[in-house]
């Protein structure tokens, strides 16, 4: 017992030194411990901010293949409507025994990229990237989720040049929504946004708002795609007004639309001419 207290006495400087050293240390590690815990956190921040703008990067750039994949997503949904819309029909007859030959779904719809548009010239064409090998011909309605874009004028194996609503000579049937109040949809070539609908009924209740849509009267566009709203009626001294329709789509900033087939068209001609 004496030779340990002989010991620390002989020793207690050197000792308590250790103890201080042993303090030191003891911090030392722990502020590096604080320290790269720190580093860390600031490294993960750093490359978390830097995935997150690949990302963003990425994601636009995957933009154009985005939008073609839903395009063609809608496409394949509108024929389904469409096929459903007859098959609905269809349950309301009562027949035991259907002969499926006998009936037919009406409309197609074949999704297509614009790759060239003209919306400043008083005659305006628009191209897209399908054409007759895709089942394309010409006087086929050409639409968006908006409304409409025109009507296809000439086609080729792979591409098809479309006549836009922005063009002097073009001509649609169009309607007051909700009612069977039509007129005849044409362009001034003055403002790309607004068309013009003659030929509407004086007894026509029209208001400045009133949405105008395709009547489905003509063998191209089927009823009740949009057009615009009216902007203003023109009333005059004549049996009819001219109204000024804003559309609904902005004509400078076209993507993916889908183009119409009727299957009833040429039947429906045929009738017609032979009148």
């Amino acid at each position: 017992m004496q030779q340990i207290i002989y010991f620390f006495q002989k020793f207690k400087y050197f000792l308590f030194f250790l103890l201080l050293e042993i303090i030191a240390l003891s911090l030392t590690f722990n502020n590096l411990e604080f320290h790269r815990s720190k580093f860390v956190n600031s490294a993960n921040n750093l490359t978390g901010g830097f995935y997150s703008q690949y990302s963003n990067i990425s994601h636009f750039f995957n933009l154009r293949t985005e939008n073609k994949r839903l395009s063609e997503e809608n496409t394949y949904l509108k024929n389904l409507l469409a096929k459903k819309s007859f098959l609905d029909s269809l349950k309301e007859l009562e027949f035991t025994v259907i002969d499926s030959s006998k009936f037919k779904q009406k409309y197609s719809y074949t999704a297509a990229k614009i790759i060239n548009n003209n919306y400043s010239k008083q005659f305006n064409f628009l191209t897209v990237n399908k054409g007759q090998k895709d089942g394309i011909s010409k006087e086929m309605a050409a639409f968006n989720s908006k409304g409409i874009i025109g009507i296809t004028e000439n086609t080729s194996t792979n591409y098809t040049r479309i006549q836009s609503i922005l063009n002097r000579d073009s001509r649609i049937n169009a309607r007051l929504k909700n009612t069977n109040y039509f007129g005849t949809l044409s362009w001034d070539g003055k403002d790309y946004k607004t068309v013009q609908l003659y030929d509407i009924p004086r007894q026509a209740p029209l208001k400045i708002g009133d949405t105008i849509e395709t009547d489905g009267k003509s063998t191209i566009f089927p009823e009740g795609i949009l057009i615009g709203t009216i902007s203003k009626i023109n009333n005059g001294n004549t049996a009819d007004n001219k109204v000024d329709v804003t559309l609904f789509n902005d004509m400078s900033n076209l993507g993916y639309i889908y183009i119409v087939k009727n299957f009833d068209k040429i039947e429906i001609k045929n009738l017609e001419n032979n009148e």
